[in-house]
């Protein structure tokens, strides 16, 4: 994956647009600016679960680097699981933004992927 940049013809101080890849594009938007979009109301993160992004890596170690910068950004890492696993087919951690809002970055063994549904997942659907 390259670079996290951010587009400049779509950020301004009510919203950031963030381009993760080619075809992955991620909107950040204030409350206020946000509340246009919805009659709903916005959700409290710090006290519901409101979404969990997982994003999708080329290796652990890239797992690990997205991780760590949005650490290092002001995220608090580790709020989905106690601990990662780094030696099976799946490899993943997590993080909140400043906002609270859920992240997931994970890489998944390609001959793992493969063969489909997870077992357990294969146990809840028989």
């Amino acid at each position: 994956m390259s670079r996290v940049m951010f587009e400049p013809r779509f950020s301004n101080e009510v919203a950031a647009m963030m381009v993760l890849s080619d075809t992955v594009f991620v909107m950040l938007l204030t409350h206020p600016f946000y509340a246009t979009f919805t009659r709903k109301p916005i959700a409290d993160a710090s006290t519901t679960s409101q979404v969990m992004l997982c994003i999708s890596c080329e290796s652990p170690a890239e797992v690990d680097r997205m991780t760590d910068a949005a650490g290092a950004a002001g995220g608090k890492i580790g709020v989905l699981q106690e601990s990662e696993t780094k030696n099976g087919p799946m490899y993943g951690r997590d993080f909140e933004d400043p906002d609270r809002h859920r992240w997931a970055p994970m890489w998944m063994d390609p001959e793992f992927a493969e063969k489909g549904a997870h077992p357990v997942e294969e146990k809840a659907t028989a």
